[in-house]
């Protein structure tokens, strides 16, 4: 018994020691963008792309566990086009420092806010959320609608999807799963799978999959989005008790995966914000996943939806 516990220590400490030297050679590239001093001793790390013009800039908002690097393939597509856009890390997120209190969507959006007037981007922005934020981008829209050209929601839960009952199920089994997944990275356990396809499923450029791979072997990172997860369903209800998009906001919904009777209910969600617009576009990307959609392979669809909504936003 001795023998088989002392194995199982030098294992366990046998692969945290390499995942020690795999994580290192993932910290070689140098960061991306800047940090932007957003008061009261606080900052956060911002990449903007392109040149400023009088066309709306792109704003991205990742989702749960995500950050700026997780558009880099979407990015380095509209700059290819002239189009500027900007990615930001949330607090404890990437490379912005955590911040104490509570990571609910008023917390996010207000530091949103902060941030855009710290670096001196005053839009108007199309925002462009995934995932979990898309309650995220809807409340910084209700909060701030003059600087908001329109949204494009990436595979994202509309703030309306909390109220029904499996998906506040599956809201509080990710929450569940988020602290373990915190508490694995906080050990170590993620360190040796930094350099393999789980620590970037998107499919990012070298940079910015560089950056990703970092912050999947980060305790940090992963403790504080952990604590996002835990508020989700508070900022769903935040983006709703502000009211409703305003109908002539044009609205893009791009969607992962094949249009099936098992799928049709939630696509069916996903896509209320585009059809409840007068600017409404819908698109169903069959043989993208929830990750791979963000990535290389895929990311035109989104650049698709992005100059849809320019242009019903200029004609508007």
């Amino acid at each position: 018994m001795v023998r088989l516990v002392s194995g199982a220590v030098l294992a366990v400490l046998g692969y945290i020691a390499l995942g020690g030297v795999m994580s290192a050679a993932a910290h070689t590239a140098q960061m991306r963008g800047q940090m932007v001093d957003i008061g009261q001793g606080r900052q956060m790390h911002l990449i903007c792309e392109g040149t400023p013009s009088a066309a709306p800039t792109v704003l991205f908002e990742a989702g749960a566990f995500g950050f700026s690097a997780d558009w880099g393939a979407v990015q380095a597509a509209l700059t290819a086009k002239g189009i500027r856009s900007c990615a930001y890390d949330r607090a404890g997120l990437g490379a912005s420092p955590m911040v104490t209190g509570p990571r609910d969507g008023l917390a996010i959006s207000r530091d949103l806010e902060a941030l855009l007037t710290a670096a001196n981007e005053t839009g108007p922005f199309i925002l462009v959320g995934h995932s979990m934020a898309g309650a995220y981008v809807t409340l910084f829209a209700l909060r701030n609608p003059q600087k908001v050209a329109g949204l494009v929601l990436v595979d994202a839960a509309p703030p309306i999807a909390n109220t029904l009952k499996p998906v506040s199920g599956f809201v509080s089994a990710f929450a569940r799963a988020s602290r373990v997944a915190a508490f694995g990275a906080s050990m170590g356990l993620f360190k040796p799978l930094v350099l393999t396809g789980l620590a970037d499923k998107i499919g990012l450029p070298p940079a910015a999959s560089a950056e990703k791979r970092r912050a999947f072997a980060s305790g940090a990172h992963n403790r504080a989005a952990a604590d996002e997860v835990a508020l989700w369903a508070k900022a769903a209800e935040q983006a709703r008790d502000m009211g409703k998009l305003d109908s002539a906001l044009p609205v893009a919904v791009v969607t992962a995966g094949p249009v099936t009777d098992a799928r049709k209910d939630w696509k069916q969600i996903q896509a209320t914000p585009a059809l409840e617009s007068r600017f409404g576009f819908v698109h169903h990307v069959a043989k993208a996943s929830h990750s791979t959609l963000l990535g290389q392979t895929y990311c035109i669809h989104i650049v698709q939806a992005i100059d849809e909504v320019a242009a019903a936003a200029h004609r508007s």
